[in-house]
């Protein structure tokens, strides 16, 4: 597996969002941040500490910390996240299972109102979410 296929994968999973963050990252959404979604996995496109990390879950975390290539992920150990080293880690079948589990656990710690979001019409959803990101400064900051 590598950046492009892992990338296919996970954007064909439920209600999943891509973005660009902290330089060369990308960042895999349940759910787009404008509406209270969470990250689940990312991806390392120049990997110095590895080439991606995901949510484990603290009952899987020390599992996954025992095999060789996967260690606790720098950042985000205490939220019981892993980073594997190389692609070839974990073979690409066991790696898009544990993703979809990562995305799974996000999912039901998400808050009611941003299910509810996630449960709308596609086009429903999409006008809510444009809308929250078109909202000027002056707005948001009036309370």
């Amino acid at each position: 597996m590598d950046a492009e296929s892992l990338r296919a994968f996970l954007l064909s999973l439920p209600d999943v969002c891509e973005t660009m963050q902290w330089g060369d990252n990308l960042v895999y959404w349940v759910g787009d941040k404008a509406i209270g979604g969470k990250m689940f996995a990312l991806v390392s496109l120049t990997p110095d500490r590895g080439v991606m990390s995901f949510a484990a879950g603290p009952e899987r975390f020390a599992e996954l910390v025992e095999m060789e290539g996967v260690f606790p992920a720098p950042y985000f150990a205490r939220a019981h996240w892993v980073a594997v080293e190389r692609w070839n880690t974990l073979p690409a079948a066991e790696l898009r299972e544990w993703l979809r589990h990562a995305r799974n656990l996000v999912y039901e710690k998400l808050p009611k109102r941003t299910r509810a979001v996630l449960a709308m019409a596609p086009a429903e959803k999409k006008r809510l979410i444009a809308g929250k990101r078109k909202k000027p400064k002056a707005a948001k900051n009036k309370k």
